[in-house]
């Protein structure tokens, strides 16, 4: 059984349909990629499943169970957590701070639980500017505070929605080498990620989305960069 799925997925801004039956599925231990670009649909999946979006209950599925538009707090209370495009961070708070507020809503461990003390073994730098508000530090700095407060709230699936936009290479090698030290922990990962190739390297397995539609899906290790470049652009392209 998957952790997570979608069932034939439809999503609305309005009169606006952003999403057209979407498929798609995570499991436990799995590090999944979306890719396509900019409004593809990808950033706009990541808030149906966390309940941002009113979706039908049967569209999303918690193992098994229908959670289709339930409100984030009980998403967040049944082990899905989410580090939003953006960061979102709570400017004039100090990054302790900023990782403090995430346990008042953490769902109940599902193993080892993450502490502040191993967020800051992740990410050791977060530890050295604990006292420092989050908008004095670099771009890369309050990412490492985005995602260090979604894993404390213990989840069994988190969802990264453009972790690299913005951030120097080096920076963003530096997080995704995060990635399996959170995956070891027994969280699932999906992360929406632009760059084709960081996305393969970093993921078990890829979806590919054109136009609020799935186009290609499959182990990231067997899917060829010609096939990703016809489902990235609808057309067929070879990728440089």
């Amino acid at each position: 059984m998957a952790l997570l799925s979608t069932h034939g997925l439809v999503a609305r801004y309005g009169d606006f349909q952003a999403l057209y039956g979407v498929d798609f599925e995570i499991g436990a231990g799995e590090v999944v990629a979306l890719i396509g670009a900019n409004g593809a649909g990808k950033s706009t999946l990541l808030k149906s499943i966390m309940g941002l979006l009113r979706v039908a209950p049967d569209m999303v599925q918690l193992d098994g169970r229908p959670v289709g538009g339930s409100q984030p707090y009980r998403m967040v209370a049944s082990g899905v957590a989410i580090v939003p495009e953006g960061r979102r961070l709570f400017s004039g708070m100090s990054v302790a701070d900023n990782l403090r507020v995430a346990t008042d809503h953490a769902a109940p461990p599902h193993g080892e639980p993450w502490t502040i003390d191993r967020v800051y073994a992740l990410f050791p730098i977060l530890q050295e500017k604990q006292a420092v508000p989050v908008q004095s530090l670099s771009g890369g700095q309050q990412q490492m505070v985005a995602i260090g407060r979604a894993l404390l709230n213990q989840p069994r699936l988190l969802l990264c929605d453009e972790i690299s936009l913005g951030l120097a290479p080096k920076v963003v090698r530096e997080i995704y080498q995060s990635i399996p030290s959170i995956v070891e922990r027994g969280t699932a990962v999906v992360v929406v990620e632009q760059d084709v190739g960081l996305a393969r390297s970093a993921s078990n397995r890829l979806y590919c989305m054109l136009e609020g539609r799935v186009t290609l899906t499959g182990r990231s290790e067997d899917i060829s960069r010609e096939a990703i470049g016809e489902a990235y652009f609808g057309a067929s392209h070879a990728l440089d």
